[in-house]
């Protein structure tokens, strides 16, 4: 087999024809196998969409677990404290989320119509990883 040979697909040369030429060429004594066509790893179908119970549920969890604790609830907490009307508080800290979700949400969209999922994941994770990476700075120096 000539190693400047294109690839019996790319040559135009039939799957038997190759293995016939290889039989016949003296350059190397090469036992052949019949060549399958590569099958994607992935089901030919696409990936079936989640429900919608199951998006709302996945969601709400994520976010819930995240904001446990952090900086936003802390504040709503003494906000809440120091005002002595915590319905108005909850309604501030209420709509301010909201707000702030459905900019992430639109900005989503909008990033999901220009860039594949596979660039958005790993600039995310990229993201993730530099923040982490200042806080533990912060941490370190402060």
């Amino acid at each position: 087999m000539k190693l400047d040979s294109a690839p019996p697909s790319l040559s135009g040369i039939s799957q038997t024809e190759n293995q016939l030429e290889l039989k016949d060429s003296n350059d190397i004594n090469v036992t052949t196998a019949t060549i399958e066509q590569l099958q994607p790893v992935v089901a030919d179908s696409p990936k079936k969409p989640e429900s919608v119970a199951m998006i709302f549920a996945t969601t709400f969890i994520t976010i819930f677990l995240a904001e446990i604790g952090d900086k936003t609830q802390l504040s709503t907490l003494l906000m809440s404290a120091e005002s002595h009307a915590p319905w108005v508080v909850f309604m501030g800290s209420a709509a301010a989320l909201i707000t702030t979700s459905l900019l992430g949400v639109l900005l989503g969209g909008w990033i999901a119509t220009k860039l594949s999922p596979k660039t958005v994941e790993k600039s995310a994770g990229v993201m993730l990883l530099l923040i982490s990476i200042m806080l533990f700075w912060d941490v370190l120096i402060g």
